[in-house]
């Protein structure tokens, strides 16, 4: 069960972080200056998706004169699958703890392929632990479905071992799908140390967080039972994302829960 929040602290997110993808155009544009930018913002954690033909050690002293961290990376399951070493690499150099899938294959996503997909991340997490990294997969709502009454994204939670793999749980997709999060964590307790946070609109379209509908104190609440450790925010089409980043930030900065 999960704990009574009836004597839950006036806690609040201490590191925000970002999913740089929703600055992918600026980050293409002005990779220094966008970092510094967000930094300003007051932002400590980068998740990156793309350097932008930047070394690892180019990165990291970014990173370093900005006083951010980055502890995780989207990485693509073909690269994971080809050429994980050179990716492990470069995550040591920067410090992260987790590499994450942040997608399928639109032609990988039958109930057959998802338990080959949970092999694919225990074999990758292993070799991920020799140097203190762990997998990680991030969801879409497509995970959500099911076949024979087995949802897809259960079998991937099922099937990996906690030791080598985390979830990183985006609010936005899976409240698209109409599951519900706590569920989750009451189920598989530890399992999500990330979370992609980013808001539903009353229309169903993408928003920033905080004008939106989702509850995201109610679910920062369970923080201990979940496992969060990491909180990024994202837009996947913000317009204008500095401003949509800025705004995003506000909110979570001024959430108690």
């Amino acid at each position: 069960m999960l704990p009574s929040l009836s004597f839950a602290q006036d806690r609040r997110v201490e590191r925000v972080g970002l999913q740089l993808y929703t600055l992918r155009q600026e980050m293409a544009q002005d990779f220094e200056g966008t970092l510094a930018r967000v930094a300003e913002l007051g932002f400590k954690e980068m998740e990156f998706a793309g350097y932008f033909n930047h070394s690892a050690s180019e990165v990291k002293k970014i990173l370093d004169r900005n006083g951010l961290t980055s502890p995780a990376a989207h990485i693509q399951l073909a690269a994971v699958r080809s050429d994980l070493e050179k990716e492990i690499e470069f995550a040591a150099k920067l410090g992260q703890t987790n590499i994450v899938v942040p997608s399928l294959p639109g032609d990988e996503r039958s109930l057959d392929d998802y338990k080959r997909h949970a092999e694919t991340l225990n074999n990758a997490g292993e070799v991920c632990r020799r140097v203190g990294l762990k997998m990680g997969y991030h969801n879409h709502n497509y995970e959500f479905e099911q076949t024979g009454g087995q949802v897809h994204f259960d079998v991937l939670l099922n099937e990996t071992q906690p030791e080598l793999v985390d979830f990183e749980l985006d609010l936005f997709w899976i409240t698209v799908a109409g599951s519900d999060p706590l569920s989750y964590f009451t189920d598989h307790p530890g399992r999500f140390t990330m979370l992609h946070v980013k808001d539903l609109d009353t229309h169903g379209r993408m928003a920033d967080v905080g004008r939106g509908t989702i509850d995201f104190a109610g679910i920062f609440a369970h923080a201990e039972t979940a496992g969060f450790e990491h909180y990024f925010v994202e837009h996947d089409n913000p317009g204008n994302g500095l401003a949509s980043v800025a705004n995003s930030i506000y909110t979570i900065r001024n959430l108690r829960f």
